[in-house]
């Protein structure tokens, strides 16, 4: 059975998101087919908590005590339409998990039920870095580290990637609180990273243009 993920629980108000442009009906966010649950800044920040529906309890128990990723296993939602957001985010493109020890989370990750699609050796702000790519539906989990890496600390998630149907409406509704639009690491898309403190939001944010068509 595919793993999807069903949930992102975020400790942010709900106001900074709808400030955003994002469309938030109570507490909660939909985004494609994820549900982003904004529980209030009050206590801990950014995202902390992911929900999948797919999962086995035990191979989830046995990755939250290893990787310290709070993971709850839920059954898969009925399909239901997602807000129509002002920014014009469509879907989640993917969510970056950072972890002292690649490796292990890499092992953690496969032992969960999720294999390995592709593995990319990198630099981030002058440093070698590895990011291994896993995919839960239509969102990819993309695992970031040094590549030896062997710290004994948690796994924490550290940002989200939304893809938006016009990357320079986006950038321009969101003004001075968005970054320069420029070429993604992905052919044929274009990337900008929003100014999250300015909005009051705790999870580091980018949006990225669709995918291209095939040829």
């Amino acid at each position: 059975m595919t793993i999807t993920i069903e949930e992102i629980q975020v400790g942010d108000d709900a106001a900074a998101w709808a400030a955003a442009g994002f469309a938030v009906v109570g507490d909660t966010c939909r985004v494609g087919g994820v549900d982003l649950r904004l529980v209030g800044a009050a206590g801990q920040r950014g995202v902390h908590t992911w929900v999948l529906a797919g999962a086995d309890d035990a191979a989830a128990g046995a990755f939250a005590r290893a990787e310290g990723v709070p993971t709850v296993v839920a059954a898969a939602r009925a399909q239901r339409p997602a807000g129509e957001h002002p920014l014009g985010v469509a879907q989640v493109d993917h969510l970056v998990l950072m972890t002292p020890n690649v490796d292990r989370t890499t092992a953690s990750l496969e032992a969960l039920g999720l294999p390995v699609r592709r593995v990319r050796d990198a630099e981030l702000a002058g440093s070698p870095v590895r990011q291994v790519f896993f995919r839960l539906g239509e969102v990819i989990l993309e695992v970031i580290g040094a590549p030896t890496g062997t710290g004994a600390g948690p796994a924490t998630f550290w940002g989200i990637t939304h893809t938006v149907s016009d990357i320079d409406a986006a950038a321009a509704y969101l003004g001075e609180r968005c970054g320069r639009v420029k070429e993604a690491v992905q052919p044929g898309r274009r990337i900008a990273t929003v100014r999250t403190r300015d909005l009051g939001l705790s999870v580091a944010t980018a949006l990225i243009s669709p995918q291209p068509p095939r040829e």
